[in-house]
């Protein structure tokens, strides 16, 4: 929360903007990914604490990191999904569609995936890590 507040002081704009892409990429789809990351945070965290006191649960936290981030994906892509299916309805309904219009509902529906692929990567890369950690101290 510390860094957050930095980042906002520094440039409230990139700030509002991130936000703003969450509003957009749609709550239902955008809300639950965030709340994977600041899961993913948190489990992060856990295992930095499990690595100091002789990896206890290390095992764990890595799957949860592996389970988290894979699903993260998937639950964007679900909703790029659902997204392009509501954008095709309303297209035909409309029978004439400008480009604006069009590129306008594929940005919206690449959002979602974009940020639940920026969650993998932040898990995966935990994984990573906390395994090769893992691998070293056997």
């Amino acid at each position: 929360m510390i860094s957050l507040s930095i980042i906002q002081s520094q440039n409230p704009i990139l700030f509002f903007q991130f936000f703003q892409r969450l509003e957009e990429g749609g709550m239902f789809f955008m809300f639950p990914i965030l709340i994977m990351l600041l899961l993913v945070f948190f489990l992060i965290i856990k295992a930095i604490i499990s690595i100091r006191k002789n990896h206890v649960g290390l095992n764990k936290n890595i799957q949860l990191l592996n389970s988290i981030g894979l699903f993260s994906v998937v639950w964007g892509m679900l909703g790029q999904l659902i997204g392009i299916v509501g954008m095709f309805d309303k297209m035909e309904a409309i029978s004439e569609i400008s480009s604006d219009v069009f590129a306008g509902g594929l940005k919206v529906s690449a959002l979602p995936p974009i940020f639940g692929f920026c969650v993998f990567i932040i898990s995966r890369a935990a994984s990573i890590v906390f395994t090769w950690i893992s691998k070293e101290v056997e």
